[in-house]
């Protein structure tokens, strides 16, 4: 369990900011964000409170397909997301599948205890329809 955490300013304005947006943000967007907001803040004050954020499970992390991590409030619980690499949309979605064959898979080579992390990179509907050059060229369900 992680250690208890002051509430400082800052910290509360990362959190607030994180708390009005449902798309990923990296460190330098948020700063930026926080900048024009008026708040007086380094970026190193920014990366420090958002690992203490995913640190306490307040935030998930993700790493985008460019190698920068991102960060959002999150629902509770285990889950994975979608993620556009246009608009930056994200969806969280929920892999059965997934679950189990992570499990069986483990079970296999004599692991238990294990966690992992899902993120699916691609075009959203709404991109695609907006600059059909996006598309893989593969059909997709409609």
């Amino acid at each position: 369990m992680a250690a208890a955490q002051r509430n400082t300013r800052q910290r509360a304005a990362v959190g607030e900011l994180l708390g009005r947006t449902s798309e990923f943000r990296t460190a330098s967007q948020i700063h930026d964000d926080l900048r024009h907001a008026g708040e007086d803040i380094g970026l190193t004050t920014v990366y420090r409170t958002l690992q203490l954020m995913v640190e306490a499970e307040q935030l998930d992390a993700i790493r985008t397909d460019d190698g920068e991590t991102a960060y959002r409030r999150c629902s509770t619980g285990h889950h994975h997301h979608l993620v556009c690499r246009s608009c930056g949309k994200t969806v969280e979605v929920e892999g059965p599948a997934i679950e189990t064959w992570t499990d069986q898979v483990a079970a296999d080579h004599g692991f238990s205890d294990v966690q992992h992390q899902l993120e699916i990179f691609g075009v959203c509907g709404d991109c695609r329809k907006a600059d059909p050059s996006q598309t893989t060229g593969q059909s997709l369900p409609q």
